[in-house]
């Protein structure tokens, strides 16, 4: 944003050099990132002086040119060739002196040298006005008036402006600072803090008055929601032309093109004083204005000569026979302001900033009218800002006022109250500042004080301070007054020692990361934003459920997720398209849930794994990563937590085409598999994909701060085996269970270490081939114990799953 020094002088009346100004702007949050100079005509005509024409005569060498001799106040003519056929004697002429340096039409400077032009000394140039960049003619030289003193500068003679301009980076959440008035308006705070008294100087409108109520035009406000306040008054007998300079010149500095009388001023206004305006010409308004929507799919040609569609929820001005306007956004072609205009509608309003920006958005359309409505502006400021406007367009375009302003305004934007408490501000800050300092930093941003009190202040906030609703809003602006260089320093150093338990959530994080990364796991962390079209692809998931964004900034991240599945695809997409399809990540996220009790969070830990388990190499052939190797990471988790008596238990997400669910209790812990091809095809995925779904809060919960061990065994371990045939549908952990059941102490180990299906078996048979490992930590077994429990075990096999030994 750019800010002119020359203007924001007429709000406040300061001496301070602009570089003092901008240190003080920028410790007032609005940071100055860089001052430059600007001058009305381009080198500020330096070296540029009035000269009289001595004497004019004909070149002997050459037709087309004049040897003049001009006196330039110094008492010593000089003589000059040129080559305008209007040059005469006793003309006052502006004299580019030898070492002026000019600008052509491009900008690019050259310099003017003494020289010889078909044999006759030149010792400078008499200028056209397009030479000097005072206007566009070129058809001779420029003649002054006879009133100018010869040798004065041009720079005097022009009034030529110096100005200094603050180039501003503006937070999105400074809408009050988006004009002059409101940097004026921050800029005296930070002068009365320190210790300069100035006061804030508002344009007057007391002149305002209704010359003859001619042209009045109706307002029908539809959309009072979308349009808190409209305002408007009709101005008849205006005359379009060029603007006056002071009013170029203004427009110029901070980098905008003049345009003609009328649009000038709106954007004058708009930069003054925040309040965006549109005029349209009242002649090309049908009947009433109404403020409302239209149907989707309206066709409206916006001033860019442009044909768009519009949507239900853009917020239009039209008259009878349709659309003119894009209301806070962009003019309509067929009633903006033409060099034929004579009448106008001059229309100040509060849009609301949500369904400006949208429609902004939606149009791609950015305007210095939507970029200050859809940050919010001022709501009090409209009529006063219209009134200024009507001012201004009579004072340079001529014309009367010819209606009473109409302002529709059903419901008072108010005000916030804040309750300060000093206590609290001492605690943010970390210094105790005296409680008539905070006062009077309140008092000096408009912040009213209602009450006041020992333990604090009852405060009332201007409600064009959208970012400050806020206990803590109010101390950043307290702090930010004060300044944040004049907070003290303890030289006292203190420090503490935290003792966050084992089972601190970022401790078990990062033991978790720390053994999935030492596996070939990367960690990734995809955005909470995402589309709210997904939970489409599961059955589990509920549209209703969907927490929405009030303002997205698209329709991709128009939701808060409901699972981290879909963000893992995504990023799983993104690596495959670019050759990089050996994937292993994980990621610790929320998911969100809109529930008929309220909003909640749930915190998960997901991992996700395809492609070859292996980067390819001559010592390993490739093999592709499975369910088994996947069951291996996830029990690792577990095991790496140290939770134990877990159950194996049936997938209850949809989003898997086989996979199996761990539980605990009633709970679950964990739920993992093949994600299905159907949701796969969605993220144009082709090759197998496994994802595991932690319940972070639950894995938490059940750990234990006390460390548990035992001591490592004195006597040795025992392994038997047995090679069993069972039916095809008898699974490894039923052996296991009914191991574990038979014998619950000296059983210390059960693995299943080969499998065979095939030939040389009964159809419907399968082989295990399984392990055992038995131990007494108090004394060594003997071959009668051993076998006793291996009878026990086989028995007990044969009859419960019907096994017999190979």
């Amino acid at each position: 944003m750019k800010i002119s020094y020359n203007w924001l002088k007429q709000f406040i009346k300061i001496d301070w050099k602009s570089e003092e100004t901008a240190a003080l702007l920028t410790d007032l949050g609005l940071e100055v990132e860089m001052v430059y100079n600007y001058q009305s005509v381009k080198g500020g005509l330096e070296g540029i002086v009035v000269g009289e024409v001595l004497t004019c005569v004909q070149h002997p060498d050459a037709d087309r040119l004049k040897v003049t001799t001009v006196d330039l106040g110094d008492g010593i003519p000089l003589q000059i060739v040129c080559g305008a056929t209007n040059v005469a004697v006793g003309q006052k002429v502006p004299v580019a002196t030898i070492g002026t340096t000019l600008y052509d039409k491009d900008g690019n400077a050259f310099q003017i040298k003494k020289g010889k032009i078909r044999g006759q000394e030149s010792h400078g140039m008499i200028c056209a006005e397009d030479e000097l960049g005072l206007g566009e003619s070129h058809d001779g030289i420029m003649v002054l008036d006879n009133s100018f003193k010869t040798g004065s500068t041009a720079a005097s003679v022009f009034k030529i402006e110096n100005d200094e301009i603050f180039e501003i980076g503006l937070t999105p959440n400074r809408a009050d600072a988006m004009s002059h008035f409101g940097v004026a308006r921050d800029l005296r705070a930070g002068l009365l803090q320190s210790g300069v008294n100035v006061e804030l100087i508002t344009p007057s409108v007391s002149n305002f008055r209704v010359d003859k109520r001619i042209l009045k035009i109706d307002v029908d406000v539809k959309a009072p929601l979308l349009a808190p306040r409209y305002c408007g008054v009709t101005i008849s007998g205006i005359t379009i032309k060029p603007s006056p300079a002071w009013l170029q010149n203004r427009l110029k500095a901070i980098g905008i093109n003049p345009k003609n009388n009328l649009v000038d001023v709106t954007n004058y206004v708009l930069h003054e004083l925040g309040q965006p305006l549109h005029a349209f010409d009242a002649a090309k308004i049908n009947g009433k204005i109404s403020v409302k929507t239209v149907a989707t799919g309206t066709k409206f040609t916006t001033l860019d000569d442009i044909e768009r569609s519009l949507h239900e929820e853009d917020l239009m001005i039209c008259d009878e026979n349709g659309p003119l306007c894009i209301a806070g956004v962009f003019g309509g072609k067929n009633s903006g302001v033409s060099d034929t205009t004579t009448s106008v509608f001059l229309e100040s309003a509060y849009f609301n900033a949500v369904s400006i920006r949208k429609s902004a958005k939606r149009h791609q359309l950015n305007t210095d009218a939507s970029f200050r409505f859809e940050r919010g502006i001022d709501p009090t400021i409209t009529e006063y800002a219209l009134k200024r406007a009507a001012l201004l367009i009579q004072e340079v375009s001529g014309g009367e006022i010819t209606s009473d302003i109409i302002d529709i305004y059903p419901k008072k934007i108010e005000d916030f109250p804040v309750v300060l408490n000093f206590n609290n501000v001492k605690k943010i800050i970390g210094q105790e500042l005296p409680k008539e300092t905070i006062k009077n930093i309140l008092v000096s941003l408009e912040i009213k004080v209602n009450s006041v009190s020992d333990a604090g202040l009852g405060l009332t906030i201007p409600a064009y301070r959208v970012d400050v609703q806020r206990e803590i809003d109010v101390i950043e602006e307290i702090l930010r007054v004060y300044g944040y260089n004049n907070i003290k320093f303890s030289e006292k150093l203190n420090a503490t020692v935290s003792n966050a338990p084992r089972t601190e959530d970022y401790k078990v994080q990062n033991i978790i990361a720390t053994q999935l990364n030492s596996q070939g796991f990367n960690e990734m962390m995809a955005n909470s934003l995402t589309t709210s079209s997904y939970v489409l692809l599961s059955e589990m998931l509920k549209e209703e459920h969907n927490v929405l964004i009030l303002n997205p900034l698209s329709n991709d991240l128009a939701a808060m997720r409901q699972s981290l599945l879909f963000s893992g695809l995504e990023a799983i997409s993104y690596n495959i398209n670019r050759r990089n399809s050996d994937l292993k990540f994980f990621e610790f996220g929320k998911t969100y849930h809109k529930l008929d009790s309220g909003y909640e969070e749930h915190k998960h830990l997901t991992m996700l794994v395809t492609g070859n388990r292996n980067q390819e190499s001559w010592t390993n052939a490739q093999k592709p990563s499975d369910f088994f190797l996947f069951k291996g990471y996830v029990n690792g988790v577990l095991s790496r937590l140290g939770i134990q008596k877990t159950q194996n238990l049936p997938i209850t997400s949809d989003v898997f085409s086989e996979g199996m669910a761990i539980g605990f209790g009633n709970d679950i812990l964990v739920e993992y598999g093949v994600v299905k091809k159907s949701v796969l095809k969605h993220f144009d995925i082709k090759q197998e994909v496994l994802f595991a779904d932690f319940n972070w809060a639950l894995l938490l919960k059940l750990l234990s701060n006390k460390i548990k061990f035992t001591e490592i065994p004195k006597y040795p371990e025992v392994r038997r085996d047995l090679s069993l045939l069972l039916d095809d549908n008898v699974s490894f952990d039923s052996i296991y269970n009914i191991a574990r059941q038979s014998e619950k102490s000296l059983l210390k180990d059960i693995s299943l270490f080969d499998v065979y299906q095939g030939k040389n078996l009964p159809e419907g048979k399968k082989s295990y081939a399984v392990s055992f490992t038995i131990q007494d930590n108090t004394k060594t077994l003997t071959d009668v114990q051993i076998d006793k429990i291996m009878i026990k075990l086989q028995k007990n096999l044969e009859t419960e799953l019907g096994a017999s030994l190979r």
